[in-house]
């Protein structure tokens, strides 16, 4: 039974290295078909495009891709965070006013 693959979102905290009580998060979204390759896809965007020198890589072939990077700061891969996407606009999530 093949992979089924759907879409990620990949939460990672950021800081400015110059005032490092500067902090934010840096929001990945893709398809994966578990957390644990959602993470390494980020990972492997955020990599490709710091070493090209990018801040906006463009999408990968898989869907991947990362923008607005931020010159001097820095990512918390140790803190990053991957699940479900989940549409905050949807009118089908639970908890909505109709």
């Amino acid at each position: 039974m093949p992979n089924r693959r759907e879409f990620y979102e990949v939460d990672v905290p950021i800081h400015d290295t110059a005032n490092p009580t500067l902090r934010g998060l840096h929001v990945f979204t893709g398809e994966a078909d578990s957390p644990t390759t959602a993470l390494r896809r980020a990972h492997e965007v955020y990599d490709a495009a710091h070493t090209a020198g990018l801040e906006v890589p463009g999408k990968q072939p898989d869907s991947w891709g990362a923008a607005g990077l931020r010159p001097g700061w820095e990512m918390e891969w140790t803190a990053a965070k991957a699940d479900r996407w989940h549409d905050p606009f949807s009118c089908t999530r639970s908890g909505l006013p109709l």
